[in-house]
């Protein structure tokens, strides 16, 4: 999935500095991804420590989470349920197809009509199994987790939800197949929550907590609001042009707010250890984030430049070769 922020690409060195600092035997060790996203930092530790907190404020990214960090036994049969989403029979009466797609006169082209009548279709499928009690809960976020990730790679847009394109792109042409969000089996219990950081900190504790709060002021509900609507498939009226849903607005990404959430959190959390992911572009600075940190301990910096993730075209931005510098910002807490 292409994700704003995802640190796909930096897992790796995420994972060798936690290491250099905690230790390479972390099999006895509690990681928390209290901004979890789609839980990539997550499922690379999940192999390595005992438990992993997975969180996020945003449903679609608690199904994810649930699905990939929860999940952590075979599921029997679960092919057998994506072959039924794959061949079911078409609804054209479903909410997306209805709001989203543009033969239903909505104005919107998020998804081609087949597309958006095949979501629904699954989607209306998945919860009436659940309702019926046919599936356990395992197999029911295995399932909508499949459904938002497929659903993503034929999606209509240049990568966010903030908008669609005015004509169907190839990707968007092709056919949706419902293909499993497949995750690492292992003998270990893990937690997943859907809840504000700042509230859940102080009901948890751990060796290890990563951060990866929202930069800029891009708030993730309006970004990838079509996301929220599958997972959720409730009944609202969407709004303007776009179809926004109401959506959580996180203090991270309000200037004013940004500085006293994050010292909060830092206060409150109840682990030795806290890594921070930023960089240069945040709207807390490198001095202000090493600020706060300092007054809760022994901290340290880690860099490395890399290729961000652009989710727009826009060519008039002060970014060089569109490369900027992520900090790891290492904090061992008193």
């Amino acid at each position: 999935m292409n994700y704003i922020g995802s640190k796909y690409k930096l897992s790796s060195w995420i994972e060798q500095t936690v290491k250099d600092v905690v230790g390479d035997d972390l099999n006895e060790k509690t990681f928390c991804d209290i901004f979890a996203g789609t839980g990539i930092v997550g499922r690379t530790f999940k192999r390595e420590v005992k438990k992993v907190i997975a969180n996020d404020l945003e449903y679609y990214s608690y199904v994810l989470n649930r699905n990939y960090i929860q999940n952590h036994q075979e599921i029997e049969n679960k092919e057998k349920y994506l072959e039924k989403l794959n061949n079911s029979s078409l609804i054209d009466s479903g909410f997306i197809y209805n709001n989203y797609c543009l033969g239903s006169g909505s104005g919107r082209c998020y998804f081609s009509d087949e597309n958006g009548k095949k979501i629904d279709s699954a989607r209306v499928q998945i919860e009436r199994w659940y309702e019926d009690k046919e599936m356990d809960e395992d197999l029911y976020y295995f399932l909508l987790a499949s459904l938002i990730e497929s659903a993503d790679k034929v999606a209509n847009t240049a990568s966010v939800y903030g908008a669609f394109l005015k004509h169907l792109k190839k990707s968007a042409q092709k056919e949706m197949t419902i293909e499993g969000a497949e995750f690492i089996i292992n003998d270990n219990t893990h937690e997943v929550y859907n809840e504000d950081s700042n509230e859940l900190i102080k009901r948890i504790e751990g060796d290890i907590l990563y951060l990866d709060p929202p930069y800029n002021q891009r708030q993730y509900g309006a970004n990838y609001h079509l996301l929220n609507t599958i997972a959720k498939y409730d009944n609202f009226t969407p709004k303007g042009k776009t179809g926004l849903r109401e959506y959580n607005r996180s203090s991270y990404c309000k200037k004013s707010e940004v500085l006293y959430s994050f010292e909060e959190l830092i206060r409150n959390a109840n682990f030795r250890y806290i890594f921070l992911s930023y960089n240069n572009e945040g709207l807390m600075s490198e001095d202000e984030v090493k600020a706060v940190m300092q007054k809760y301990g022994a901290y340290h910096l880690e860099t490395k430049e890399y290729q961000r993730f652009k989710a727009d075209k826009t060519q008039n931005r002060n970014h060089k070769a569109d490369r900027t510098f992520e900090y790891l910002h290492i904090l061992e807490k008193r």
